[in-house]
């Protein structure tokens, strides 16, 4: 395991050169199966404790905890978590994914937000791991109240005709990063009659309610996104600058235009 340090800014930037300088390097297709097979490898890893079972890229990896580059050997993928629910998704144009996970039976419970990135459509090896890992002490923590909300929602995939693009997609997830700062942003978002919003252990019914109206003058940054459009969701992980700098996830699902689920992992 080779420790890279580059920013998530620097190391996208590197992206985007190596697809311009070796187009060979990102002719082969990322597809939905090979992301999620990646996703449940990860899964496999974390449940066992046991990194070194990934295929990690020979050189230029970086595994990231909560926003900061960090040993592999240091972090929580290398402690064994006993899996009470896992759910991943895909975003075949970043050639990513987002699991979530949820440990509230294991001696220290854990509720775990990571997106694995490759590089240049190639699935068969990780170039990023980047966890935003919430535990006890965490804003709003306790895992088997996370849990018991998160369970029973529906995930499955979208009917083809109702998918919601892309482009709305980043532009829900952005907006609600947005309501911090910007007074409008809360009624950009198309809200469900039904939605609900999970923020740490703290369920809002419906979620279009209390909502914040701007307030503070940072913005929160360090966004990185993964988008699946088949399930309707997109995933931002970002540092929470309007409340101090705090690692952050946020997940959004959007059926039929609008916003069904919401969870938060703060740490």
């Amino acid at each position: 395991m080779v420790l890279f340090t580059l920013s998530i800014s620097s190391a996208a930037k590197a992206l985007a050169l190596l697809s311009i300088t070796c187009p060979s390097a990102v002719a082969a297709a990322c597809t939905r199966e090979a992301l999620l097979a990646a996703a449940n490898s990860y899964i496999a890893a974390q449940t066992a404790g046991n990194p070194s079972s990934l295929a990690l890229a020979p050189t230029n990896f970086t595994y990231q905890e909560n926003n900061k580059p960090l040993s592999i050997a240091r972090g929580v993928l290398s402690q064994p978590l006993k899996i009470d629910l896992a759910r991943s998704t895909a975003d075949t144009t970043a050639c990513a994914s987002y699991t979530m996970l949820i440990s509230s039976t294991g001696a220290k419970p854990y509720v775990l937000a990571t997106q694995i990135r490759h590089l240049g459509n190639d699935t068969s090896s990780i170039a990023l791991i980047d966890t935003i890992a919430a535990t006890t002490g965490s804003l709003f923590f306790n895992a088997t109240k996370t849990l018991g909300y998160i369970r029973n929602e529906t995930w499955s995939p979208l009917p083809p005709e109702s998918r919601p693009s892309r482009d709305l997609l980043r532009k829900f997830g952005d907006a609600y990063l947005d309501m911090w700062t910007d007074a409008a942003a809360a009624d950009s978002i198309a809200w469900g009659t039904a939605c609900e919003r999970v923020e740490g252990s703290s369920l809002t019914r419906p979620c279009g309610a209390s909502l914040p109206r701007g307030g503070s003058k940072t913005n929160n940054g360090d966004r990185r996104y993964v988008i699946d459009e088949t399930v309707g969701s997109v995933d931002v992980l970002c540092s929470f600058d309007a409340l101090g700098s705090l690692p952050d996830s946020h997940e959004i699902r959007v059926e039929d235009g609008r916003v069904r689920y919401v969870h938060t992992i703060t740490v």
